[in-house]
């Protein structure tokens, strides 16, 4: 028997808050957490694109990381800075929501954009 769960959405976007992700002590910048929480708790967002901030997500040379989950595929961002590049991640989530499908993430993002795993194939 497959497992099925009521509570589906059209995407997750997950936010790294570990080891360096938004850590201004260590000279990151800052993730805005409590002002993404209360968007997404406010405008009943996480039905539409689940809002999850996560431990340490990897990459941390690239700090601050986050990864949009999509049906098809991971999208991998690095390197996020200033609010313009969140108030874009909501701005989408807002017109997922409002239409009611899957939009495709901003390509204004595309800088901000990278590989988490190789590739080709390695031997272990």
């Amino acid at each position: 028997m497959q497992l099925t769960t009521k509570r589906m959405a059209l995407a997750q976007l997950v936010f790294c808050e570990g080891c360096c992700c938004g850590r201004t002590d260590r000279g990151r910048p800052e993730l805005p957490v409590e002002q993404l929480k209360h968007i997404w708790k406010a405008e009943k967002l996480n039905c539409t694109v689940q809002l999850t901030i996560s431990g340490c997500l990897g990459p941390c040379d690239l700090a601050n990381v986050a990864m949009v989950m999509l049906p098809e595929c991971n999208v991998w961002l690095g390197g996020m800075e200033g609010a313009e590049v969140y108030e874009r991640l909501v701005t989408w989530a807002r017109s997922c929501h409002a239409e009611g499908r899957l939009l495709p993430v901003p390509e204004k993002l595309e800088s901000l954009r990278f590989e988490r795993f190789l590739t080709k194939e390695v031997a272990l």
